[in-house]
């Protein structure tokens, strides 16, 4: 009885996909308009599964990507009048990519980036997850240039695109952040609150300093020793232009 179940299914024909219809009605010399329709049923097909493909690759990619950790401390004074300080922590995009990358690689999936900056439009910045299989989907963005800071017309510009690449890209494989670092903060004492020395540069400064620093690909710790100091905080505001000018001559390798 087993073996005359396994020999009925055995001979069971395979599903007929729309491929075989396609090469069945051309062997049979179909018209060209029932040839046409089985194309487009192929194509709505294949994009199927490659749907169904994008889908689970996605899933299982987001169930193996952990907790992002947050590893930039921003701080700053508002520029309105009566408002408190700024202070807060967020992840970089270099963190992220550092962690989904891996992954979503041995799931076959990829992202990229396309940005447009019109004038007089707000910055718009669009992420693309591709699966190999030709599924893809958008996630985009707006916001207009960031103007915090000492930041030129480029670097607002610059800002504000990697402000949304950070953003769709988390939104787009829904990623979430962590509070602490990497959830070691219950083992580290908090640090004191830190009070730069009388005459030195201001938080603002302070961070244009680290952000023309991280468009060069610059060194913090070498540039510290170029200025002989041991923080950002501590350069005296007399030195501060003469550091972004020695920066901004810095030319990557």
């Amino acid at each position: 009885m087993t073996n005359a179940v396994e020999k009925i299914e055995m001979q069971a024909p395979a599903a007929i996909t729309p491929m075989d219809m396609l090469n069945r009605a051309v062997s049979s010399g179909a018209d060209l308009d029932m040839i046409e329709k089985l194309m487009n049923l192929q194509e709505r097909w294949e994009a199927g599964n490659a749907r169904k493909a994008f889908d689970k690759a996605l899933a299982d990619a987001k169930a193996e990507i952990p907790v992002i950790r947050k590893n930039r401390q921003v701080g700053f004074e508002s520029k309105k009048a009566g408002a408190s300080r700024t202070d807060y922590k967020h992840e970089d995009l270099a963190e992220i990519a550092r962690t989904v990358d891996p992954i979503l690689g041995a799931h076959g999936l990829s992202y990229r980036f396309r940005a447009t900056s019109n004038v007089n439009e707000p910055i718009t910045v669009t992420c693309i997850i591709s699966h190999r299989d030709g599924h893809f989907e958008e996630t985009t963005l707006r916001a207009g240039r960031d103007d915090s800071g000492n930041k030129n017309h480029i670097q607002q510009i610059g800002s504000t695109i990697t402000y949304l690449q950070r953003y769709t890209l988390k939104a787009a494989l829904g990623l979430a952040a962590a509070q602490d670092d990497d959830g070691k903060a219950s083992e580290v004492e908090p640090e004191e609150a830190y009070t730069p020395p009388e005459g030195s540069i201001t938080q603002r400064q302070v961070d244009n300093l680290i952000e023309l620093l991280e468009d060069k690909g610059a060194s913090r710790k070498a540039f510290l020793q170029w200025a002989k100091q041991k923080r950002l905080e501590d350069i005296p505001a007399e030195h501060y232009d003469a550091c972004v000018a020695a920066i901004q001559s810095f030319k990557k390798a």
